[in-house]
């Protein structure tokens, strides 16, 4: 790759880091499985975006929301079509009534397939998590409607605002 090819590549590969996070956090499942190689390994013995989907489905059930912040990226290019990156990444979960903070990095695998990149896997590491209960004050979902923009704190309307957050949680899981 010359210099112009590269500075795109790295932006391409940036945009998958950043998509990840918001096609997560809004429950996307079709944009997000889209963001990986078509014969994406999943587990030990599963291949495919259709078991990826299964998979992210699955597990998005087991949380309410979540709210990705992507950070630190740095890529590594190993040739022309294949890549390695590290990302940072700061992570807001709803589980029941719990409001959990993490840090996390991605160790990510990346591949140029016709002209666009795509994930090969993600690994997911924890630096840390930390919990606030029901009745913490730092559980945001226990705040009152903050109703932006009357007022600059309090709850807000998203997630449940985005369609594809409603079409999620109003479907059982079993299409796709």
């Amino acid at each position: 790759m010359d210099d112009l090819e590269r500075l795109l590549a790295t932006d391409q590969i940036r945009q998958l880091a950043a998509r990840y996070a918001v096609a997560l956090d809004a429950r996307d499942l079709d944009a997000l499985v889209a963001l990986f190689v078509d014969d994406v390994q999943v587990g030990r013995e599963r291949f495919g975006r259709s078991a990826l989907r299964e998979n992210f489905d699955e597990q998005l059930r087991a949380i309410g929301i979540s709210i990705l912040f992507v950070g630190n990226h740095v890529i590594d290019f190993d040739d022309d079509d294949h890549a390695r990156g590290i990302v940072y990444c700061k992570g807001e979960i709803q589980d029941g009534d719990r409001w959990i903070h993490q840090a996390i990095q991605y160790r990510d695998r990346y591949e140029r397939r016709d002209r666009n990149w795509f994930f090969v896997r993600r690994t997911h590491l924890l630096w840390y998590g930390t919990v606030h209960g029901p009745d913490s004050p730092m559980n945001p979902l226990a705040l009152p409607d903050a109703n932006w923009p009357e007022h600059h704190t309090g709850k807000g309307s998203i997630p449940e605002s985005w369609e594809s957050w409603k079409r999620f949680w109003s479907d059982d899981g079993s299409s796709g």
